[in-house]
């Protein structure tokens, strides 16, 4: 006999009303109305060729044939429900393994701290991160999420769009009390000025130096005498005051908050970046990555 869904269904609503007792209350515990489960038995004992109940008004008591059937279903059945209640239990435990690509340029956003209390909170869930600043084959080489900065080309991939941050021009204190107010872009092509380049990572050439004002574009051609394909490097160059950086403000704010990098340019400042949580499916979402979801997107609006 062909063995399919509704063989496996009506046979649930089987053992449920030998376990209940009653047509009545089986189709309460099921949430069917009690003609449904009735059609269910009927179906069931006219695939086997055997009646599996005896049933009239008044009582109901199983067949030999259903007592056989009844006692090889029901350890089954049980094994089904021991294993959807242990889904359910790894959902509360946040147990396996959590594989995230992260881009570097977010890597003084997530901060030791926050990272420190979301895996004490999961405990038995283990957490790799992966700095990369490119987004590759997520579902290939075995990643849950990606957080990833600035536009995505079509895909099949989830994305959720976690913040747009503004690229600000930063540098440190001393670099500025050395060259001087600088009031206008076209003001860095003086010869005084280092700007510092950041290399594409889609393209390998160095990121077009622009600034937005209302509708207002100004462009900078950089001389690329430092270009940097590590946004920390570019961060502690900045600070170290050699020279100008175009930054993502999210990702130096706590450097803006101790001063040791200084915006410059504010009002230059209308271009904005996306972020994005980027995973492989809408149709389920792991509880594991629901959680880290959550985690991050508290943190990325806390930055906002």
């Amino acid at each position: 006999m062909r063995f399919d869904e509704q063989t496996l269904s009506d046979a649930s609503v089987f053992v449920a009303i030998v376990r209940c007792g009653s047509f009545a209350n089986a189709a309460r515990s099921l949430n069917l109305s009690q003609s449904a489960s009735s059609r269910a038995v009927n179906r069931l004992e006219k695939r086997l060729g055997v009646r599996v109940l005896d049933r009239t008004t008044r009582s109901l008591s199983l067949t030999d044939e259903g007592r056989g059937l009844f006692e090889r279903l029901e350890p089954l059945l049980h094994g089904f429900e021991d294993a959807f209640a242990s889904v359910h239990e790894d959902r509360s435990r946040m147990r396996g393994r959590l594989r995230v690509k992260i881009h570097p340029t977010l890597a003084h956003v997530i901060t030791g701290e926050q990272l420190r209390t979301f895996v004490e909170r999961c405990p038995e869930l283990a957490v790799e991160l992966i700095s990369s600043d490119k987004l590759g084959d997520l579902v290939g080489e075995g990643m849950d999420i990606a957080l990833h900065v600035g536009e995505l080309s079509s895909s099949r991939l989830i994305a959720k769009k976690l913040l747009d941050t503004r690229v600000i021009t930063v540098a440190a204190p001393a670099y500025l009390r050395k060259h001087g107010k600088i009031v206008h872009p076209k003001d860095l092509l003086k010869k005084e000025h280092a700007l510092i380049d950041y290399r594409n990572p889609e393209t390998g050439r160095p990121f077009q130096w622009e600034f937005h004002r209302g509708r207002e574009l100004v462009k900078i051609a950089t001389p690329e005498k430092l270009v940097v394909s590590d946004i920390v490097t570019l961060h502690r160059i900045c600070m170290a005051g050699w020279g100008i950086a175009q930054v993502l403000e999210v990702a130096v704010r706590p450097m803006l908050v101790s001063g040791a990098m200084v915006k410059i340019l504010a009002e230059w400042g209308d271009e904005h970046f996306p972020i994005y949580a980027v995973y492989p499916s809408r149709n389920y979402v792991p509880p594991k990555l629901r959680v880290f979801l959550e985690f991050v997107s508290s943190v990325i609006s806390e930055e906002d």
